[in-house]
């Protein structure tokens, strides 16, 4: 694309700045929804537009809106920019670098259902950008763009930052309400659902940066104008975060539905080690693993699901012929348990029953009894689950299993376990959870994950 729709900072320098921002149609949107329209017209605008959530779920964000009650008050609107998820960076980019296009967006939804409060709700580590998102923010209020009685109408908005406290599981809607209330990030039962009892109990929409990021230009130009990209299901633009083993990691935006898996690797310029890439992660470690075979697949919410796989958040880990599958899964069931909440028993119990089975294989004592037992905790895991992270975490195991089962079949028959510096890792990690535990004092050394 030689027009980013999302990434505009490629093609506005300082476009992070108010006045770059309002010389390119910046808040025209927002100006026009408030002075000459009423809540439902923008809803029903986006709802034509098709605009998915983009945070992972890919729910249609107008249908979403149109389940606030009208009759109910306060209402909120929640931002989610936890963006936890590894080898996802596209959100924190857009609030470092576009920041007025998602305050923009997040100001049209509200105006939307009727909310005059938003928060965006920040990952904890997201110290530097929220700088920058937090100066726009100021910004807007100086100009008048946000605050009391916008635009000489009775309307008025507050939006606020929150940082969380880099937990994974509150990039799910309900826990990051509990944090935002400042308690446990965990998990709420559903229903009922937030559109009806959200934050503090009131109405509220949840969605994610990019999700809003879309908003402005749909309101201002019409859903005609955003459907000239991407498919009749999968409309729009979309912002895929490539990294691993390619030669240029970035944030790449591109029309739904037009190009392939291999055509966003050769965009990343191919391998970078020049071993053939071997699989993709195409939304992290909670989505299934797609294998080279299958990399002709459109990039499309249809066509990645026709694959058995998702489009999900969009980070793109490429992994090449040197990454042993079961090491991955291994690595990636580690990342789950960690991140468990614990509030749920087939969640908490089954990744730690799991992360033993991979440790097992990996110190070189495995045996195909081992795998057997692999199948049957992610048997005991799917579908008992109180929130989506133990779903996700049995993608890793089901289909590095699935389409890699002789990397399994070699690791038990040829011993590949017990490598030096897989043991090294073993013996980092069990280090890191007795720290963590209190056995071993951390004296404030950071732990990264």
């Amino acid at each position: 694309m030689t027009n980013h729709i999302l990434l505009r900072d490629l093609d506005i320098p300082d476009i992070k700045n108010l006045a770059v921002y309002s010389d390119h149609e910046g808040y025209a949107a927002w100006k026009k929804a408030v002075t000459t329209m009423k809540g439902e017209e923008v809803i029903g605008v986006v709802k034509d537009s098709g605009l998915r959530g983009r945070g992972g779920a890919g729910f249609p964000a107008g249908l979403k809106w149109s389940f606030i009650p009208k009759d109910i008050f306060p209402k909120y609107v929640t931002v989610n920019c936890d963006e936890s998820e590894p080898g996802t960076f596209k959100d924190h980019q857009l609030i470092r670098e576009n920041p007025h296009q998602v305050i923009e967006g997040t100001a049209l939804c509200a105006f939307a259902i009727g909310s005059k409060v938003a928060y965006i709700y920040c990952r904890g580590e997201f110290k530097e950008p929220v700088v920058q998102l937090q100066k726009a923010i100021d910004d807007a209020y100086a100009a008048g763009l946000l605050g009391k009685n916008l635009f000489g109408t009775n309307y008025s908005l507050d939006i606020y930052v929150h940082l969380g406290a880099g937990a994974y599981i509150c990039g799910e809607e309900s826990a990051l309400l509990e944090s935002l209330e400042g308690k446990i990030g965990q998990p709420r039962l559903k229903p009922p659902f937030p559109a009806v009892v959200g934050l503090y109990g009131k109405p509220t929409v949840i969605n994610n940066v990019e999700t809003l990021a879309n908003v402005p230009g749909i309101v201002l130009n019409g859903a005609a104008w955003y459907r000239q990209n991407g498919t009749e299901k999968s409309p729009g633009t979309k912002i895929f975060s490539v990294c691993g083993h390619v030669k240029n990691a970035a944030n790449y935006e591109l029309p739904l539905g037009k190009f392939s898996i291999q055509d966003l690797l050769d965009m990343a310029g191919g391998s970078m080690s020049g071993l053939p890439i071997k699989a993709v992660l195409p939304a992290g470690s909670s989505s299934p693993i797609i294998p080279a075979a299958n990399f002709g697949a459109k990039l499309d919410y249809e066509s990645m699901a026709a694959i058995g796989s998702v489009l999900g958040s969009c980070s793109w880990i490429f992994m090449d012929e040197s990454v042993d599958m079961v090491w991955a899964a291994r690595k990636m069931i580690r990342f789950f348990k960690h991140e468990s909440c614990g509030k749920c028993t087939p969640c908490r119990e089954g990744t730690h029953w799991a992360l033993s089975v991979y440790d097992k294989l990996l110190s070189g004592s495995g045996t195909i009894e081992d795998v057997k037992t692999i199948e049957t905790v992610n048997k005991s895991i799917t579908g008992k689950c109180f929130c989506p992270l133990g779903e996700f975490a049995t993608s890793s195991m089901t289909f590095t299993l699935k389409h890699f089962r002789k990397d399994y079949d070699d690791f038990i028959s040829m011993k590949k376990g017990g490598r030096a510096d897989w043991m090294r890792e073993l013996q980092r990690d069990h280090h890191i959870h007795e720290m963590h535990s209190g056995a071993i004092p951390v004296h404030g050394i950071p732990v990264h994950h």
